[in-house]
């Protein structure tokens, strides 16, 4: 038996036992599974995000982001949305400002990327939420470096 390690084993960040519960309250209309690789962080988002939930947002986009790897990606996933309100945008926007800071790029991947590219144009964040059409082409680009 080989005792030798081929990866140092570095246990997932966690989401605060708040959001938890506020995401696993079954009236809740937001759902959402965290997935954490070595050089980026996705969120996959379900239901809905609007104005009710928006904190709740808030606070899953803002923990996972801080989990990302410096350099990475923290991707989200909003394929699995049936409606994203303004704010939605809004809170991916400003933390994509703190994540560039830190040497993460945010990126969304969403299977109606021309829907989606669209919103994003007409909010005037196009510069700063990339849309790609899948999880996969939204980490098949190279991560930003130092």
């Amino acid at each position: 038996m080989s005792v030798d390690i081929a990866e140092p084993f570095t246990p997932h960040p966690m989401l605060s036992i708040r959001l938890l519960r506020e995401l696993g309250d079954p009236y809740s209309t937001l759902r959402a599974a965290t997935d954490f690789r070595s050089t980026a962080v996705l969120i996959h988002a379900g239901g809905e995000v609007d104005a009710a939930n928006e904190h709740t947002w808030r606070q899953l986009i803002a923990e996972t982001a801080a989990s990302a790897p410096s350099p990475g990606l923290f991707v989200v996933d909003v394929s699995g949305l049936d409606f994203m309100g303004c704010c939605a945008f809004e809170v991916l926007a400003e933390q994509a400002g703190r994540c560039r800071a830190r040497g993460v790029e945010l990126r969304i991947a969403s299977a109606a990327h021309t829907r989606v590219t669209r919103i994003v144009a007409a909010c005037g964040l196009s510069d700063a939420l990339p849309v790609y059409r899948s999880v996969d082409a939204a980490l098949a680009l190279p991560a930003p470096s130092d």
